[in-house]
């Protein structure tokens, strides 16, 4: 089971005092006989059956040490840590050979450092590190253990004031729900629900919403389309909510293990759930994927071959062509030799988050979040206390405007075990560098009011880049683009037969705003028709183009590109403060500029021209500071 794969321990790997073994400390042949028979319960997870038969052991010799070790092994896979601490403190005090002491040393040592015992898990992975001279691998995690057991021990008392509580079990209505994910306006809510920890419950997606009171709903199943009779794991959702990734491990056409598929949200309906195909998944094991907002970039984990480690981060991009490219490993400073699980790229696109057991933290997985930069993924930092603990923490959800995060911590619940889903209200001081807001509303015809597919690109005015990319939805019209502090951008609607639409949100310096609703109306490319450029600059009285402006007039120079028997003419406008013959040059000389620019890059200059109008066609009063903001601009017309 999808979920199993994180929750369970790799018991596989630890010692068995092999080399030590080769003598046990019994003479009793019943006890060997028992003890040998207890492992082939324990290497195939029959745990009972396996502590059953170690205990007879141990009742026929009460100083079988390597009974004691195995029974400690069973119970670290069980996650009992205090009783397999006490089983292998038992068989510890059963000998003094050095070659058997540093088994019981290094697990110790973990097992204490997974019960917040750093201390006693110092002192024990010392010892081991001070005894190993032959397992170098093993010596270097047991380092990084000792290095997680110091770390955790100076930072116990430093905790983050941060506010947790569980959602209501209106949400936490299972026996285990985990990996929440949420659209960016805060309204919708997916994750995985299970109804039980045994293998005959499968794991479906559900979905719950806010109502008018702000309430969450209760969870209903996402789609017929997706949920099965088998599992559909751990998801992820664009800012808008209409691409769905997800894991699938069986029932489904596949490369080989688990392997991620995409949904998208029609109207109010999913799709049948596609293969994201061999570029993204492989015959291994692939899971745990994360979507930037405009669901254009997808982080995942997986196993393959490559990697720094066994559980590795790796991403791939949508291309112009709508294929996902070849995933590449996301490399040092964020992946390691040991496991990076559980993704997350914030709205803001800046900003990933993960758990990782090979950074240095408080044992076990701890949850990091690494800041992109131009050169790179800067150094993961340690989110800290009372998000990280000496438990492990597998996943961490932070809202677009980074006031709220969600999680889902496990517990246990009598015979098994218990996930509920938290809500983290996050201090001002403590919130993400660059937080997210977002712009949504329908884009129609401006004539007919229909409902259109449309492109709609976000630009940095400043680096001239694409930000991000989103199509409105066929049926309703409806977009959401998500805006990140510190940039200016220009957000334009293209449909072709349509003219493009220009829009303005300067972000660079803002610090709080509010989500905003903005219905878009595109104009039919036809004689007449004209557009406002929003993204056009000029300083105060002046009439040289700045910088920012090029982006827009690129955008010009591409759609007459595309359009190459059409004629447009640069019109300029002005307020109505100063004198008309000076607003009168003012608008010539502005449309001369812009005029002059496109005239290079158009293989026809015959099809521009220019006028300035001065202030004579207002499209506001000129009595207010905003209505003549309005009347200062620069339009095409099409001719």
């Amino acid at each position: 089971m999808i979920w199993r794969i994180f929750f369970l321990f790799l018991f596989v790997g630890s010692s068995l005092l092999l080399n030590a073994q080769a003598t046990l400390s019994t003479k009793s042949k019943k006890a060997i006989e028992l003890y040998n028979a207890a492992d082939n319960y324990r290497v195939r997870a029959q745990y009972d059956q396996a502590i059953s038969l170690l205990n007879q052991a141990i009742a026929k010799d009460k100083n079988f040490a390597e009974a004691y070790y195995r029974l400690g092994l069973v119970y670290m896979s069980m996650k009992n840590y205090p009783t397999a601490i006490e089983n292998f403190e038992k068989g510890l005090a059963l000998t003094t050979d050095v070659r058997k002491q540093k088994v019981y040393w290094y697990d110790l040592g973990e097992a204490y450092l997974i019960t917040g015992k750093y201390d006693q898990a110092i002192i024990h992975l010392t010892d081991y590190i001070k005894a190993e001279n032959q397992n170098r691998q093993k010596a270097e995690r047991a380092m990084q253990l000792l290095q997680n057991a110091q770390y955790a021990k100076a930072n116990q008392d430093k905790y983050s004031d941060y506010k947790m509580r569980p959602l209501s079990d209106t949400v936490n209505a299972f026996a285990l729900q985990y990996f929440p994910v949420l659209t960016a306006d805060q309204q919708t809510m997916i994750f995985t629900r299970r109804l039980g920890s045994g293998g005959e419950h499968d794991e479906d997606l559900v979905v719950s919403r806010k109502d008018e009171s702000g309430r969450w709903t209760s969870p209903v199943s996402i789609s017929k389309n997706i949920n099965s009779t088998l599992n559909e794991g751990t998801c992820t959702i664009s800012a808008d909510g209409r691409k769905l990734i997800f894991t699938s491990c069986v029932g489904r056409q596949s490369y080989g293990s688990c392997d991620l598929y995409e949904s998208l949200k029609i109207g109010d309906e999913w799709t049948v759930p596609v293969n994201l195909g061999p570029n993204v998944n492989s015959g291994e094991w692939e899971s745990q994927p994360s979507l930037s907002a405009d669901g254009r970039t997808l982080y995942f984990v997986s196993d393959r071959r490559g990697g720094l480690g066994r559980r590795d981060i790796w991403v791939s991009y949508l291309d112009e062509n709508g294929q996902w490219t070849k995933a590449q490993n996301l490399g040092a400073p964020v992946n390691t030799i040991y496991d990076e699980i559980s993704p997350f790229i914030h709205a803001n696109n800046k900003t990933l988050y993960f758990a990782s057991k090979g950074h240095t933290g408080f044992g076990g997985y701890d949850l990091y979040y690494s800041e992109r930069t131009a050169e790179g993924w800067s150094t993961p930092v340690n989110l800290g206390r009372p998000i990280n603990n000496f438990e492990d923490q597998f996943s961490l959800f932070i809202t677009a405007d980074g006031k709220k995060g969600y999680y889902s911590h496990e517990e246990a619940a009598g015979q098994g075990t218990r996930s509920r889903i938290f809500e983290i209200h996050i201090p001002e001081n403590q919130q993400i560098k660059y937080k997210s807001n977002y712009v949504k509303g329908v884009v129609t015809d401006k004539h007919t009011g229909k409902p259109l597919r449309s492109g709609i690109e976000l630009i940095n005015l400043q680096t001239k880049t694409l930000e991000a990319l989103v199509d409105s939805d066929s049926l309703t019209g409806e977009y959401l683009m998500v805006l990140t502090q510190g940039a200016e951008y220009g957000l334009y609607t293209n449909k072709q037969g349509y003219l493009f639409n220009s829009l303005n949100f300067n972000y660079s310096d803002v610090t709080d705003f509010e989500p905003i609703t903005l219905n878009i109306q595109l104009e039919r490319a036809i004689k007449g028709s004209t557009v406002v450029l929003n993204n056009v600059f000029f300083d105060t009285d002046k009439y040289d183009l700045k910088e920012n402006s090029i982006a827009e007039l690129q955008k010009i120079i591409r759609f007459l590109n595309e359009n190459p028997q059409m004629q447009i003419e640069i019109g300029g406008h002005t307020d109505t403060m100063g004198s008309t013959a000076h607003n009168q040059q003012l608008s010539e000389r502005r449309a001369i500029s812009v005029f002059n620019y496109l005239k290079n890059s158009v293989l026809n200059p015959k099809r521009l021209s220019w006028r300035g109008y001065g202030p004579d066609k207002p499209k506001a009063t000129n009595d207010t500071e905003e209505g003549r903001a309005l009347n200062r601009r620069i339009e095409f017309t099409i001719r």
